[in-house]
């Protein structure tokens, strides 16, 4: 029987659905009643198929859709009739890409039909829109937004949809006849059930290999592509009494330069509605790094994310030089980032599966001011110069699952600071039936330095099967000491040589108890690449499982058995610091959010299992959320986090590491709250107080440089030390932010925001105390308004036309 199953799953895949689409001289007007007569004659696309939780499962007649389209010079046009009980269809109010407690409905459309460049647009029950651009190596760029149209009207048979999708938002071949690959799917929220027209076997390969054909396009000419986002902002700053305003004006611009390939550029950045960073006490050796939250750097940037080699905030960070300073003198007022001029990013890909990616952004150069502490005079000196970003990527797609892929990356400062060169090759093989994956990079980083030059090198194999209930992969992934991304890509540490193996058991079909679960084990074995000396074993065992009333819950083990070896936390070469036989222990619940009150709970402890160390820590993480009705959400996150008698790296004294042992207590509030007036209007909310202080012994301790071991100095107290240790950190931040899409593609948006921050050594002063103290202080006040507005180049021309 199940030979018999697995046979019609495969002739499925091997013999799509067909939609044989016409064109017409006409248009639909989207308003989601489906009274134009047009869709009266029209072909229907129906027999949709579950493919989770269970598959192969035909809709029954009470959840049946019916899908019909087709196509004029403008674009192509859809209506879908979605059967259901109006009573159980789930419609929570949300902003565009969010998805919440909604029923949706999701077409794909893949003009090459290569199974790995699909453009998805989703219409949520509620009317609000979702687009993303997909493909198997990268899943779903949710940051690219299209503009197009979509109306949603209900029935007392469910509910209803129309959308027009412009060829400005597809990119197709100039061919006189045409086969777009195109897949309907359609998802149902209170059950998390999920249909699609052309059958999906969800245990082996990625979803666009099962997508069903678009047959009648023909004579269809690519638009000009030019699409204008012209700006305006307003900001106000206020702090105490000072204050500072700003204007801007600026556009983005779009333009398709051939039928695939896209210019996104913007002339005069602004990025002043970039929401906050979640910012935290830092105390290890590595850096911190926070999420890209600029638009423009979000978007369209899915080839050059490629071999992990570009990291977005890297552009307009913090400035990088340092100052050499003479007695007497002190930097005062760095600037924490660097504005950038302009930047702009040529992509697309080809019939041929050939990809093409351009990135370029120039920044501005940047001084710092120091102060002479006895004279009282100031001088500046250049801490970032014009820099120039660039990236290069040719990535060639083929067999309809696999790729390979050169990239490079490069960053030029002007005059005597630091450049960087960093090329990858990168190939994904994947076997013609998606059963097995051999997947590899290699890369070289070159930077040219004041006197000297460094070159680097890391490399990664990973082979593994991809398919059925059982998976398992083994990795072996190196950097040499002198590999080194970070002026535009991302490590934290170079000097790896480890060997990873994995292996997972997953269920797709629900059990008496389970709709899904997961079971998945991990085995790490870790060393240096130079010299070659082993540092550590972790093992890892995972269970993620949903049961069928949709709650969620998961478990966590980590145990490193016997010595590890830490050669980062002293921050000083070839010395070590050893760890012994860390544990922990973790799980989490994660009630239905289909529930009008829902609850996520995660709690995690851990400790070593090491003579003469007593540290434990543990963490609790409560999280409620209340959909008070269709248009207001919220959620309210507490965490807790307190580690007793940790040891790490404190200080440097005389230019050796000074460790010590201390207690760390982290308290973090926040909230998120939305109320959506419709789908095209709407508030949000965020707000987040961290409070985190570090409290150490009285006694410091030294690392032995020859065992790695640490001992405690009877004759180093922590006032010996150059400052104190201690620290009492904390942030304040809210956003306030109004949203109202007043046209296709144009907005209006209204950001307030509120920040504290404070850092000091009052590691005992308590949490109500501290916000006391957070309070006195001054607030930074913002206020941004910005006005931005969608043309579309074709349309100017239409209207040019009809005046005339």
């Amino acid at each position: 029987m199940s030979l018999l199953f697995f046979m019609s799953i495969n002739l499925m895949a091997q013999n799509p659905k067909q939609y044989n689409i016409q064109k017409l001289n006409t248009k639909a007007k989207i308003d989601g009643q489906l009274s134009d007569g047009v869709w009266k004659n029209l072909p229907t696309a129906t027999g949709f198929v579950q493919f989770e939780p269970g598959f192969n499962i035909p809709a029954t007649e009470d959840r049946k859709t019916e899908v019909k389209l087709f196509y004029n010079d403008k674009g192509l046009y859809l209506s879908a009739i979605l059967y259901d009980d109006p009573e159980l269809i789930m419609k929570q109010i949300t902003q565009r890409d969010d998805f919440g407690q909604t029923d949706f409905f999701r077409v794909v459309i893949n003009p090459n039909n290569d199974a790995q460049n699909d453009t998805e647009f989703i219409v949520f029950s509620s009317g609000t829109q979702a687009d993303a651009l997909s493909s198997p190596s990268l899943g779903r760029d949710f940051g690219w937004d299209a503009v197009w149209k979509s109306a949603v009207k209900h029935t007392d048979k469910g509910w209803q949809l129309e959308m027009m999708i412009p060829y400005r938002s597809l990119r197709f071949p100039k061919n006189k006849i045409q086969t777009w690959g195109i897949q309907f799917r359609r998802f149902f929220r209170r059950e998390r059930s999920e249909y699609a027209w052309n059958p999906i076997n969800p245990t082996k390969g990625y979803s666009g290999i099962y997508h069903g054909e678009l047959h009648g396009i023909k004579d269809l000419e690519p638009p000009l592509r030019l699409n204008l986002f012209p700006f305006t902002t307003a900001i106000g700053n206020l702090v105490d009494n000072d204050s500072e305003t700003d204007f801007k004006l600026g556009m983005d611009v779009k333009y398709g330069i051939t039928d695939n390939i896209t210019l996104d550029a913007t002339l005069i950045p602004d990025f002043s509605q970039a929401r906050f960073d979640n910012v935290v006490l830092n105390l290890g050796p590595f850096e911190q790094t926070f999420a890209e939250q600029r638009q423009f750097f979000k978007e369209g940037v899915e080839l050059f994310t490629k071999g992990d080699l570009f990291f977005s905030r890297r552009v307009g960070n913090a400035p990088i030089g340092q100052v050499d300073l003479q007695e007497n003198e002190i930097e005062i007022d760095r600037p924490d980032k660097v504005d950038l001029i302009n930047a702009a990013k040529v992509s697309g890909r080809l019939k041929n599966g050939l990809g093409i990616g351009v990135f370029n952004a120039i920044t501005e150069k940047t001084k710092t001011t120091i102060l002479d502490t006895i004279t009282d005079t100031t001088r500046q000196e250049t801490v970032e110069p014009l820099t120039n970003y660039n990236i290069v990527v040719v990535d060639k797609q083929f067999n309809r699952n696999s790729s390979v892929t050169f990239i490079n990356t490069n960053t030029t400062r002007q005059g005597d600071f630091r450049d960087a060169n960093v090329t990858g090759a990168l190939f994904d093989l994947r076997t013609k039936a998606n059963t097995y994956r051999l997947s590899g990079e290699a890369k070289m980083s070159y930077l040219n330095l004041d006197n000297d030059s460094q070159t680097g090198f890391r490399t990664n194999l990973r082979i593994g099967k991809i398919f059925g209930n059982y998976r398992y992969s083994l990795e072996h992934d190196y950097a040499d000491d002198q590999y080194d991304i970070n002026d535009l890509g991302l490590i934290f540490r170079n000097n790896f040589n480890n060997l990873t193996g994995r292996f997972s058991y997953e269920i797709f079909e629900p059990t008496e108890k389970f709709q899904s679960y997961r079971l998945s084990f991990r085995a790490e074995y870790r060393r240096l690449a130079q010299p070659s000396t082993y540092t550590g074993l972790r093992l890892n065992a995972d269970l993620f499982a949903t049961d069928l009333n949709l709650d969620t819950f998961g478990l966590n083990l980590d145990f490193n058995p016997g010595k590890q070896f830490d050669f980062f936390e002293p921050r000083v070469d070839e010395q070590f610091f050893i760890t012994e036989n860390f544990v922990n222990f973790g799980g989490f619940i994660s009630s239905n959010y289909n529930r009008t009150f829902a609850l996520d709970l995660r709690m995690n402890a851990n400790t070593f299992i090491e003579s003469g160390r007593d540290s434990f820590s543990y963490r609790i993480n409560i999280s409620p959320r209340v959909r008070f009705n269709d248009y207001f959400f919220m959620v309210y996150d507490f965490n807790f986090d307190k580690r007793l008698n940790d040891r790490g790296f404190a200080s440097f004294l005389d230019d050796e590491p000074i460790f010590g042992e201390r207690d760390r207590e982290i308290i973090v509030n926040s909230i998120r709250a939305n109320y959506n007036f419709n789908s095209y209007n709407g508030l949000s909310l965020q707000f987040r107080h961290y409070w985190d202080t570090v409290l150490y012994d009285e006694l410091m301790y030294n690392l032995n440089n020859n065992n790695g071991r640490i001992s405690i100095n009877e004759n180093l107290p922590k006032t010996a030390l150059n400052s104190s240790p201690d620290v009492n950190f904390s942030t304040w931040n809210v956003d306030l932010n109004y949203v109202w899409q007043f046209a296709p593609g144009s907005f209006l948006t209204v950001l307030y925001r509120q920040q504290l921050f404070q850092n000091n050594d009052r590691a005992t002063q308590s949490y109500t105390n501290t916000l006391s103290d957070l309070f006195n202080q001054d607030f930074q006040h913002t206020l941004s308004v910005r006005l931005q507005y969608f043309i579309d180049v074709n349309d100017v021309k239409d209207a040019v036309f009809k005046g005339s």
